[in-house]
């Protein structure tokens, strides 16, 4: 998981203060961790787990509060409920050494701050699922009717990355390990906690989906930690599908107080889900996240 920012240093003092995040330099052959010490910690996982990212297996958090996984195709849907389909997984475009900063707290990996190589890209916070092949994965989402944006290709010693937009246009990215296998912490306050869907056809993303990961979402150890909504729940009708990024915190009132302060924005005041209490903010640069009390 990963935003793509204009000013990183801005972002390091926005996103320090709010979730209490400590920074390291990060480079396409290795990594600098945070104080200088090399190396980290990360998650293993299966296809489609999540650091923040998609692939083909699933995390969530508290199962009391979660909502239901999507429906198999040729099943009634439950009205009122949030279909979930797979897990998060992690970032990397190639980047020169120098221009992106790997997050952490209390010494594990959460996410990371990377600055666009252009300015025409959109400011946004990317989501990465994880999949032990990334080449098998991106053929799957083309014979699935999705687009292959950006091709599977190295990020140094890390692993390897792709970009790619479900049929409606709802854009993630694949991580494939290598030296980075994805987070250290979350479902904790200031760590990764959930990523929804916001669609125009709920049913068509239940089938692409459901079809990718299926293991991930009806699987006997299948735990997702990304769900899926109508676009029209939360946004006006025009917003175009979209992956939204959900940060855990304690108390969502006091956190929308600390966005305010630091310059950010109010996007989306809180509401209720089924998976907990969500209001969406932007930082000071327009990339828009959640922000999630269970």
């Amino acid at each position: 998981m990963e935003a793509q920012l204009s000013d990183v240093e801005a972002g390091r003092r926005f996103y320090g203060e709010l979730f209490g995040w400590t920074f390291g330099q990060t480079g396409e052959d290795g990594e600098t961790g945070e104080d200088g010490e090399d190396g980290e910690t990360g998650e293993d996982g299966e296809d489609g787990e999540s650091e923040g990212g998609s692939g083909g297996s699933g995390d969530a958090g508290d199962p009391a509060s979660e909502p239901e996984r999507p429906k198999e195709p040729g099943k009634a849907e439950q009205p009122g409920k949030a279909e979930r389909p797979g897990k998060a997984g992690r970032p990397g475009e190639p980047q020169q050494p120098g221009t992106s900063l790997r997050a952490y707290l209390e010494g594990e990996p959460v996410a990371a701050l990377v600055r666009k190589t252009d300015g025409r890209m959109p400011t946004v916070w990317s989501v990465y699922f994880h999949t032990p092949d990334a080449r098998a994965l991106a053929e799957r989402i083309r014979a699935g009717g999705g687009q292959v944006v950006t091709p599977p290709h190295p990020v140094g010693e890390l692993g390897t990355a792709a970009l790619a937009a479900d049929p409606e246009g709802a854009v993630f990215a694949l991580w494939e390990p290598g030296g980075h296998r994805g987070f250290g912490r979350r479902h904790e306050p200031g760590t990764f906690a959930w990523a929804e869907l916001y669609t125009r056809d709920t049913e068509a993303a239940n089938a692409f989906y459901g079809d990718l990961f299926h293991d991930a979402l009806f699987g006997p150890d299948a735990d997702p930690d990304f769900g899926r909504a109508p676009v029209s729940d939360v946004f006006p009708a025009e917003m175009p599908p979209h992956f939204l990024v959900h940060f855990l915190v304690r108390d969502v009132e006091a956190a929308l107080g600390t966005v305010a302060r630091l310059g950010g924005r109010v996007r989306v005041p809180p509401f209720e889900t089924s998976y907990g209490r969500a209001a969406v903010v932007s930082d000071g640069q327009g990339a828009s996240f959640a922000l999630l009390q269970r």
